[in-house]
């Protein structure tokens, strides 16, 4: 039986709940909360780097969502594949994949760092530069959304990508929103339509009270 180790808040957990849910692989979810010891040093021992999600699958034990999902793909796979057989489409997938962890994820997870630092440590310089990178991904994926089918996802058929890109503009477009580009707001409507998406948000609903951008979340995904 396959585990996740993971926290329902957090965004990069979602990536792999979004592929199993996709697939429907039955795992047994193991929620691991650092304010915890014992849980902290569980993780530990799992992968020194103490970051969520882990997934352990007899001794195969695997850190870092995107591989976690590349194993999947390869060892548990659903009814349809997250990474291409073919290997141009598989350099889009994973073109895409990295574009949303680097150039969404990695500025909201600055900014949001950042708003949980006592206020006189808070550093505005900061916040405003990661922004300015966000504004340029919303760009970025515009243009390249608005040349795409009107029912296609990030890199054609569902994917790897997908799964990256819903927790990084559901966090991103609570902090910093993107309404003005709308290819990209209809993308993100449609994936977190995708009922693998809504699985995810209802696990976290209970904990965006914990999110410091919490009056951010549109009303729908707080109900």
């Amino acid at each position: 039986m396959l585990t996740l180790y993971y926290h329902p808040l957090a965004s990069y957990c979602w990536k792999p709940l979004i592929a199993l849910y996709e697939a429907g692989t039955a795992f047994t979810p193991r929620l691991v909360d650092l304010a915890q010891p014992d849980d902290a040093a569980l993780l530990e021992r799992l992968w020194p780097m103490r970051l969520f999600p882990v997934l352990e699958d007899g001794d195969t034990v695997l850190p870092e969502s995107s591989i976690i999902i590349e194993y999947l793909d390869l060892h548990h796979p659903g009814p349809h594949r997250l990474i291409p057989a073919d290997p141009k489409a598989a350099l889009q997938v994973r073109l895409w994949d990295r574009f949303f962890d680097m150039h969404m994820e990695s500025p909201v997870q600055e900014i949001v760092r950042d708003a949980l630092r006592p206020e006189s440590r808070r550093d505005r310089q900061t916040v405003a530069e990661q922004k300015e990178k966000l504004d340029r991904a919303y760009i970025a994926a515009e243009r390249h959304l608005a040349a795409c089918d009107n029912d296609s996802w990030i890199a054609g058929a569902f994917s790897l990508a997908d799964c990256a890109a819903m927790p990084a503009l559901f966090y991103a477009g609570a902090i910093h929103p993107f309404y003005a580009h709308p290819a990209l707001s209809e993308y993100f409507t449609r994936l977190t339509r995708r009922p693998s998406a809504g699985r995810v948000i209802e696990g976290a609903r209970p904990w965006f009270q914990y999110f410091p951008f919490r009056q951010g979340i549109a009303a729908q995904f707080l109900a």
